[in-house]
């Protein structure tokens, strides 16, 4: 126990594992003083087997929310004790049906009565306890079957890599970043065009000189992701030119930069963003949406690969 007051909670799933091998231990020898021939595992296939005729693997995995590769394995196991039998379903010979043998059979007497008195011990055990595991266990179960724990993990350390990600102006200095960034992208999906070239070899005079504005994003001192606000007119600015390395995604660095963009377009007056996009970006248009665009038609892009354009009003 010293060593799970040393690590924490992060040890949870070693806990519960040890946990649940102390139990098994105990079932293991509860089995034997019962007289009943089962593996423990075996137990929830047997529970259901014993209240009904017969069931195929498929309907007993969901009863017991077990996978069916796994409740194949049980049934194959319990097979070669005699305790169940295995046939082609009537009607549906592709279908596995599982029953209790005669030999299963003679087990459920003791299994009842077995069943009684852990019943018994168990209410005794969690009347001891202050607080109700049987009650956190179903909470728990509810709340990661909403999201899974890895999901959770996964979102957590989303937050804090974001805390450590730095939304900067542009200087000439990062220019080759600035450059880099958006080749890697487009090529990577499109075939660079001459306005690319246009604005990613001369940023100063195509977006900065007319009133625009670059942003760049540093993580762990590297450039991992840029944007830029390009003037349309007094009312309207693009956002364009927004890219992030792929080993820098998944750490919400876009949704950092695109918010700073919008907020920064909303300190030069402008009224409305306007971007152009291509929908086999998927991930790309998500962002968008959730940043609060939608999609406009408006004259055709000057960008071979644009098929979606997409607007947002400032209030």
């Amino acid at each position: 126990m010293d060593f799970y007051s040393q690590v924490g909670k992060v040890a949870l799933g070693s806990r519960l594992r040890r946990l649940s091998e102390t139990f098994t231990e105990d079932a293991a020898k509860i089995y034997s003083l019962y007289e009943t021939n089962l593996d423990p595992k075996w137990f929830p296939v047997f529970y259901v087997l014993s209240h009904q005729e017969s069931a195929s693997i498929t309907e007993i995995a969901q009863k017991i929310g077990h996978s069916h590769p796994s409740v194949s394995q049980i049934v194959k196991e319990m097979s070669k004790k005699k305790l169940v039998k295995i046939d082609k379903s009537a009607e549906d010979a592709r279908v596995s049906v599982v029953k209790l043998s005669d030999i299963g059979k003679q087990l459920i007497p003791n299994l009842d009565k077995q069943q009684l008195d852990v019943t018994q011990v168990v209410e005794d055990l969690l009347a001891e306890m202050q607080h109700d595991l049987w009650k956190a266990i179903e909470e728990v179960e509810f709340l990661l079957a909403n999201q899974s724990f890895f999901d959770r993990v996964k979102e957590i350390r989303k937050v804090r890599e974001r805390q450590q990600v730095e939304i900067i102006d542009y200087k000439p200095e990062f220019h080759d970043e600035f450059k880099r960034l958006n080749y890697e992208w487009i090529e990577k999906y499109f075939k660079l065009e001459e306005a690319d070239r246009q604005s990613l070899n001369h940023p100063n005079e195509k977006i900065l000189a007319t009133g625009g504005h670059i942003y760049m994003a540093r993580f762990n001192g590297e450039m991992v992701g840029t944007c830029a606000l390009i003037k349309m007119d007094d009312d309207t600015y693009e956002l364009a030119k927004m890219a992030v390395t792929e080993t820098a995604k998944g750490k919400g660095i876009g949704w950092l930069l695109g918010q700073a963009a919008i907020n920064k377009a909303r300190e030069l007056g402008a009224k409305t963003v306007f971007l152009e996009s291509n929908t086999a970006l998927a991930p790309a248009i998500n962002l968008y949406q959730k940043l609060g665009f939608q999609k406009v038609v408006r004259p055709s892009s000057h960008y071979e690969r644009c098929n979606i354009q997409m607007e947002l009003k400032l209030n």
